[in-house]
């Protein structure tokens, strides 16, 4: 199964809100650090996304030039 940015997106934005409905400052500390990094988890996804499109439009850059 593949993760997408969209699902940690989703839970960044579930403990956001978790956050702002905490009672407890440790637990609103322990929410926003959470979503931190699930919003960093799909920041990692965008990029490797990215990185695979650009590697893949190149190499098909240099079979093209090649035939």
């Amino acid at each position: 199964m593949s993760t997408t940015s969209e699902y940690y997106l989703a839970r960044a934005n579930e403990n956001a809100r978790d956050a702002e409905n905490a009672m407890l400052d440790n637990v609103r500390d322990r929410c926003r650090r959470s979503e931190a990094a699930w919003r960093e988890m799909a920041d990692r996804v965008v990029r490797g996304e990215e990185m695979r499109d650009t590697l893949a439009a190149e190499k098909a850059m240099r079979t093209e030039m090649a035939e």
